[in-house]
């Protein structure tokens, strides 16, 4: 039987033209390039239009990123404008707080003194009328009274009141006045022939801001002040105006 199909094989071999054997070998090598090359073809497009691709989502992606560094940029700069106002608004704030503390402040104003801090001191009698400076100084509020010059100042416009108390014995007379600015306003007097003596006095001004008011012992008078602070001066303001 295998020799039997050999046979007819053989036989259909030699029927077929020797010029067609060539022809069909030297065809389907042909083929297979026609192929390759066509594949190699499909295979250069298919990387020039991934090549292409990439390009374009790379080209896009950086489009996005730019357009994100913008808006980041944007972002800082209305943060940095925001913070800046902030920062104002708090230092405005800051300052009305600090100029209503002021302001509070110079409305709170009171003092009291006497003459001398510690022991016995005799003044007097003096040659000329004489600016009293009182050391001892308990209260001294919104610090408007100097102990250095005896002068109180109006930290603020306003109805201020103020007292002041001499005191002496049977050696002299004291005598003396509030004075504002350089106005005597109110005096005080007392003279006896034996004994201890005081004499004081009370008034209410309205200052403007700068005004200096103090205590002026009158010429050949004398006042007295010892460790329980008989000779004073006080006052406070009222009410601003």
């Amino acid at each position: 039987m295998k020799i039997s199909v050999s046979f007819m094989l053989l036989l259909l071999l030699g029927a077929v033209p020797p010029s067609e054997s060539v022809e069909c070998q030297r065809a389907f090598p042909e083929d297979i390039y026609a192929v390759l090359r066509e594949t190699t073809a499909s295979l250069v497009q298919l990387k020039a239009d991934m090549t292409l691709q990439a390009t374009g989502q790379a080209a896009q992606l950086k489009t996005e990123v730019d357009k994100l560094k913008q808006q980041l940029k944007a972002l800082e700069q209305c943060l940095k404008k925001t913070v800046s106002v902030f920062a104002e608004q708090s230092e405005q704030q800051k300052t009305e707080v600090d100029k209503l503390k002021q302001q509070t402040q110079v409305q709170q104003v009171a003092f009291s003194a006497s003459l001398v801090v510690a022991g016995e001191s005799r003044i007097g009698p003096v040659i000329s009328d004489t600016t009293l400076i009182y050391k001892y100084v308990p209260t001294n509020i919104g610090n408007a009274y100097n102990s250095n010059t005896g002068l109180f100042t109006a930290p603020v416009r306003g109805a201020y009141h103020f007292e002041w108390h001499f005191a002496g014995d049977n050696s002299g007379g004291s005598a003396g006045w509030l004075v504002k600015n350089s106005q005597n306003v109110f005096a005080v007097y007392e003279r006896q022939a034996s004994g201890f003596m005081s004499a004081s006095n009370g008034v209410t001004l309205l200052l403007e801001v700068g005004d200096i008011v103090f205590v002026r012992l009158a010429a050949t008078s004398f006042v007295f002040d010892n460790l329980n602070h008989h000779t004073t001066f006080s006052g406070h303001l009222l009410f601003p105006i």
